[in-house]
């Protein structure tokens, strides 16, 4: 039996004709044949591809978009072109190949490609953010389509590895990207000058065995937090290590510093080395810690009028030690990157190693704070644990926080047990943390606090003359 089999083009379809024994068989060949109507169906995923703010030298992540043939024969891609070439900041890969020109890109029916894109901007004397622009051309059947490329970007003092010795001071000429690790030295000191922002890779701590100095305002605060500043990494806790204070640190100040999205914010280790604290926090602000906000191990802090909000364990003081808090608030909840499991404030006199306990002096005093977070899991927001025959002396006056009693171990006097302080606003699920207590007239910290020295609160308003408000914020 003889067969004949060929094809005929209609109005931009293909048919095979299958001639057999004189009886003719028609049979599509659509998804074998290519579309070549303008008015071919093509789905690209995004018009524009947008990149936060990408420090020069540093490059940022790949984003990506598709193109999709939603018809349902082939369709071919006369030209994929990045529209900059070779010289531009943005590098470009169609269909597994890194290429800054793809041509005739056959894409099967109702299937799709991937056009990976990341972006590296270049270093100049630029010292305000910039846009960098360009743009991806699609051309297929006669048709121009277009992906844009934005790139919010910024020149910056990059330090990998570096070593602080003598005195040293940074301006917010350029903020300051910290790749590796930086360390002050012993003898050294670093002073940090207003609305200086320092910016840290995943594998940065920034560690201080002389003095850093932090010479914030409350208009020009100075930001430490991690260098990834596109979305979906911005507000990721654990980004940078934290800042950790050594054993031969001293007479470290931070006023109107931020420090935020670190695995520990904030480590101080072994005593001070001189009568002063080895750290003092003033009117600062440490979140979303993954870890630890403050972790201190027999060590001192003075902390007043910060907020340490929403971390793994805002505070943890180890270990014995010196510590003095006035007029702070301490609060956690459950974010979309944190479970509130622990206690807001945990302290403690002893330490296990593989000798046993080991139990040190403790001197505590929490003053016109606030200890409060949503309820679930954790029961009580302060826990203070007692072992040993050490000196242990903890002062709770006039604070308000969450727990199934009043804390044990400790001296007591004019607290608030369970009485919800009434913060302005809060929306776990929007993202929205307000912890100031000034829209609520009955609050209950609203000057129940005792006279302190300290005259201004966390958002550098006046404390009351007589009695203060409870926590870092003083209703206006």
């Amino acid at each position: 039996m003889k067969m004949f089999n060929f094809c005929i083009r209609r109005s931009g379809l293909v048919f095979c004709l299958l001639l057999m024994a004189g009886s003719v068989l028609i049979n599509s060949c659509k998804k074998d044949s290519f579309i070549s109507s303008e008015f071919a169906l093509l789905n690209v995923t995004t018009d524009t591809l947008k990149y936060d703010t990408v420090f020069t030298t540093t490059g940022s992540i790949t984003k990506f978009f598709k193109i999709i043939n939603e018809n349902n024969q082939k369709l071919r891609l006369s030209k994929i072109k990045l529209m900059g070439g070779a010289g531009s900041a943005y590098k470009m890969n169609v269909d597994g190949a890194a290429v800054n020109e793809f041509n005739d890109l056959d894409i099967e029916a109702t299937d799709s490609i991937y056009v990976f894109v990341s972006v590296n901007i270049n270093p100049n004397a630029a010292n305000l953010p910039f846009i960098v622009s360009d743009s991806i051309l699609i051309n297929y059947n006669g048709n121009n389509r277009f992906v844009q490329l934005q790139a919010f970007g910024q020149n910056a003092n990059f330090l990998r590895n570096r070593v602080i010795t003598g005195n040293v001071v940074w301006t917010n000429t350029l903020p300051y990207v910290i790749l590796g690790s930086i360390r002050i030295d012993t003898t050294a000191s670093l002073t940090i000058l207003p609305g200086c922002k320092i910016y840290s890779h995943a594998d940065a701590p920034f560690i201080v065995d002389g003095n850093l100095t932090v010479n914030g305002t409350y208009a020009d605060r100075v930001v430490f937090t991690g260098d990834r500043l596109d979305e979906g990494y911005k507000d990721l806790p654990a980004s940078w290590p934290g800042i950790y204070f050594r054993g031969s640190s001293q007479n470290n100040i931070l006023t109107y510093a931020i420090i935020k999205n670190a695995y520990q914010a904030v480590v101080s280790e072994k005593p001070s080395v001189n009568a002063n604290p080895k750290l003092i926090l003033h009117q600062c602000i440490i979140d979303n810690a993954y870890d630890a906000g403050i972790y201190c191990v027999n060590s001192s802090l003075q902390a007043d009028n910060s907020l340490i909000s929403n971390c793994g364990s805002n505070i943890i003081l180890s270990y014995g030690g010196n510590y003095n808090l006035t007029h702070c608030t301490v609060a956690a909840y459950s974010t979309n990157f944190i479970i509130h499991e622990n206690p807001a404030l945990v302290v403690n006199n002893f330490t296990e190693q593989a000798a046993g306990t080991l139990t040190a002096d403790l001197n505590a005093v929490f003053r016109n704070n606030i200890f409060w977070g949503d309820e679930g899991i954790t029961e009580s927001e302060v826990s203070v644990n007692k072992q040993g025959t050490t000196t242990f002396t903890v002062l709770f006056e006039k604070n308000i926080y969450r727990g199934l009693a009043d804390p044990a171990n400790s001296t007591l006097s004019g607290n608030i047990l369970n009485v919800n302080p009434g913060f302005d606003s809060i929306d776990v699920f929007k993202g929205i943390f307000d912890f100031r207590i000034t829209k609520n007239l009955v609050a209950p910290g609203i000057n129940a606090g005792t006279a302190t020295g300290f005259v201004k609160d966390l958002d550098n308003n006046n404390r009351n003359v007589g009695l203060p408000d409870l926590g870092c914020y003083e209703k206006q």
